[in-house]
């Protein structure tokens, strides 16, 4: 009784209850933060991860635009009904070189992290200009206009620079070759061996079926390229983290 007697008093008094409630809080932000300091890396490094290729984070760029982070998500959580649905769960490595991360809680459409590989670029062209002709029941508006949009590789070495700054590991050489893999990567004649050597598994193909470079190549490439870079059927958690 003593002990809630003791409470009263805090409770009746405004000072003190900010005082022991901003005390509680740090003491809990301590413990929740302190660790970090005394780990080298939070995130596990992962086989077969790798930048966005100048196309590929073309796409990422007409995407956040868009918004089409405000109906998807790109995070699977470890749960039964999830994974069973979408894919293995999603590793924070799968978003170390995102900026900002796409993870998001609100889902009105599917999540999105497994989504490459999984349909056809028809599929991804029929859905975005018209995408009730194969998902009936969809709410989504069509996005048609990304055909009619041609996009070059002005700025896309300033782009790459800017993520650069922020930690992405993009070299020399992919800076001073960012022009010449945003086009070869839309057009399935050119070599593409170079961009291979830079972006291991990059897709190379005229994503959207018409000449030239538009932003539906380039979100296409992007969608196209989600959960793709890990090999699931070999991936090995670290055990000893």
């Amino acid at each position: 009784m003593a002990l809630l007697d003791h409470h009263k008093i805090i409770e009746k008094n405004a000072t003190l209850l900010l005082v022991f409630s901003f005390l509680v809080v740090t003491i809990g932000g301590i413990v929740q933060i302190a660790p970090l300091f005394y780990l080298e890396n939070t995130i596990e490094k992962v086989e077969g991860m790798r930048p966005y290729t100048p196309l590929e984070l073309t796409g990422r760029d007409i995407y956040v635009r868009e918004g089409c982070y405000t109906c998807h998500s790109q995070m699977i959580r470890p749960m039964r009904d999830e994974v069973e649905r979408y894919g293995h769960y999603s590793l924070a490595a799968e978003s170390m070189y995102d900026h900002p991360f796409q993870w998001g809680s609100k889902r009105t459409g599917p999540d999105l992290a497994r989504v490459g590989g999984r349909y056809s670029d028809e599929w991804h062209i029929d859905h975005l200009v018209n995408p009730q002709s194969v998902v009936p029941e969809s709410i989504m508006p069509g996005y048609g206009f990304l055909l009619n949009r041609p996009i070059d590789a002005k700025y896309i070495e300033d782009r790459l620079v800017a993520d650069r700054r922020v930690g992405v590991p993009y070299s020399d050489e992919m800076l001073a070759e960012a022009r010449a893999d945003f086009v070869a990567q839309a057009d399935p004649d050119a070599d593409g061996s170079d961009l291979e050597e830079r972006y291991p598994g990059a897709q190379q193909r005229n994503f959207d079926r018409q000449p030239g470079v538009t932003e539906m190549d380039a979100l296409i490439a992007y969608l196209q390229v989600l959960g793709t870079m890990v090999d699931f059927s070999t991936f090995q958690p670290d055990q000893h983290r």
